[in-house]
């Protein structure tokens, strides 16, 4: 069973994949120096060892992900994670 079956008809899953992608490609940007590169980079690996999906990842890291589009006023990060937060998680 769907253990997101409340949510049918919002795809949450595609949003959250799509943040995740963000991420990816903002401490990719950031590039080494970052504190957030490593962090982000070393729990991505945990919740794939784990066999956790991306929306339990955003909700698991609601505040770090908060952080990290704050460090460039990223608004459509922002946005995106609102949303996932309100609607999904």
């Amino acid at each position: 069973m769907d253990r997101y079956i409340s949510f049918e008809g919002i795809d949450c899953d595609q949003r959250a994949q799509q943040l995740v992608a963000m991420v990816r490609h903002r401490i990719a940007e950031l590039g080494e120096g970052s504190q957030w590169t490593g962090y982000f980079v070393t729990k991505l690996a945990e919740a794939e060892q784990r066999g956790q999906d991306e929306l339990f990842f955003v909700g698991s890291h609601v505040n770090a992900l908060r952080e990290l589009f704050a460090l460039d006023d990223d608004e459509q990060g922002n946005e995106l994670l609102e949303a996932l937060e309100e609607e999904c998680c």
